[in-house]
């Protein structure tokens, strides 16, 4: 009897290791769905925000936020919207930065007016659906409502343009619950250049080094999309915290000046910031980018050829275009930026901002924000682990929100920018 039970441990113990009786191997499906469960996606740009005020000028009594799938509009030449509380929940995210863009060809008074509205319906909007919406103005927030289930909402302003020159209406944009501003959009501001346009300033003037700074002593994040590489430089040579590109990809993938270099993705390292990849196709695929440039060509040529005739210069470019479709950008492309940022700038520096409605053409295999889950088992497939799905999720941006929030709570006391007013 004691030999018995002294062999019945060992026994037991010799059973559970057995590799026959060990559970099998989960699949990349299982590994993003645990990934996601324990840290649901914080999307970076999602311009929700846009189609209110083009579609339904800010009148949320004509819209309806838990089902938009039906919202095409071909006469008007609307798609259907990209976003809707079902399609979130079923993309698993947890997080939302709703983008409160306004066209950079608006005068400077009418931007700030713009914007205003903008935060003011994207805040309406949260508050209508309190079973799904929770807005959040700091990292903390952003934990309370991820623990109570619901999406937390914060606002990222498009366009430094939006400011209007001027110190104060930045810091009343932060106390409205703005929590990044990306420094430009497709045009160069006075202060800090695009990505897509003349530069005007070889970078960041000197005010717009000073906004940079202002910026993240009240706890606004850097945002460096859609700005060009010597901007990135010049706000990462003055940042003190960490920078984020709410919606960009890798340039080493798609040699777009929209998305990031290889010098900067080294810096981004250094910073402690994160690139959020961005799904726009033209961003996302060689091929694609590649096919734009032939297309502009082709564009430039018939016009020139038809200068008198520009209904004959747009006939010939349907032709061409009818003759040489546009390459499809895949969820692998997608997976290629997540991979190169990892390899440049590490895992800890890499993130998600699909720029779902702010875009007419999506990626193969992720057509709407419910697509999420999809990205991340191609992820788990390369041989991402569930710690680290974890961090490319959500994990990476809220230590990023906590470190902003950090900063800012440590130079609170520091002297305001300050800039004569012109009137």
């Amino acid at each position: 009897m004691r030999l018995r039970s002294l062999l019945a441990p060992a026994l037991a113990t010799a059973i559970l290791a057995s590799p026959a009786l060990a559970a099998p191997p989960r699949s990349p499906e299982e590994i993003a769905a645990a990934a996601l469960k324990a840290a649901p996606v914080w999307d970076g740009h999602n311009d929700v925000p846009e189609q209110l005020r083009e579609r339904w000028h800010d009148v949320l009594a004509k819209f309806d936020f838990a089902d938009t799938s039906g919202t095409a509009d071909p006469a008007k030449g609307y798609i259907a919207m990209h976003t809707d509380l079902a399609r979130l929940r079923r993309g698993k995210v947890g997080a939302q930065f709703w983008s409160v863009y306004v066209s950079a060809g608006l005068t400077d008074q009418q931007a700030v007016q713009a914007v205003m509205e903008q935060i003011d319906v994207t805040r309406r909007l949260i508050a209508r659906y309190p079973a799904d919406l929770q807005f959040a103005d700091n990292a903390a927030d952003v934990e309370k409502a991820l623990k109570a289930g619901k999406i937390a909402s914060l606002l990222g302003m498009e366009g430094g343009y939006a400011i209007g020159n001027s110190p104060g209406v930045l810091r009343q944009f932060r106390a409205l619950g703005v929590r990044y501003m990306t420094l430009s959009h497709f045009r160069s501001t006075s202060w800090a250049d695009s990505a897509t346009d003349a530069p005007k300033n070889n970078g960041l003037s000197p005010f717009g080094k000073d906004v940079v700074r202002e910026m993240q002593r009240i706890g606004m994040l850097v945002d460096l999309s859609h700005t060009s590489t010597r901007t990135m430089l010049d706000a990462l040579d003055v940042a003190r915290a960490p920078v984020i590109f709410s919606h960009s990809g890798a340039r080493a993938v798609a040699d777009h000046a929209r998305n990031v270099p290889d010098e900067v993705l080294a810096r981004i390292k250094a910073n402690g910031g994160i690139v959020m990849v961005v799904s726009l196709p033209a961003y996302v695929s060689q091929k694609a980018r590649d096919w734009a440039l032939d297309r502009a060509a082709e564009k430039a040529r018939l016009d020139a050829r038809f200068s008198e005739a520009p209904d004959q210069a747009k006939a010939a470019l349907a032709e061409w275009e009818k003759a040489h479709p546009v390459p499809p950008a895949t969820l692998s492309d997608l997976a290629d930026h997540v991979d190169h940022i990892v390899k440049v700038a590490g895992i800890d520096h890499v993130g998600v901002g699909g720029d779902f409605d702010g875009m007419d053409t999506m990626t193969e295999g992720f057509a709407d924000v419910s697509a999420y889950p999809a990205l991340f088992a191609e992820l788990a497939r390369r041989g991402y682990a569930q710690a680290d799905l974890e961090k490319i999720a959500s994990r990476n941006m809220l230590r990023i929100l906590k470190a902003a929030d950090a900063y800012a709570a440590a130079h609170a006391a520091d002297p305001a920018l300050e800039s004569p007013t012109v009137f």
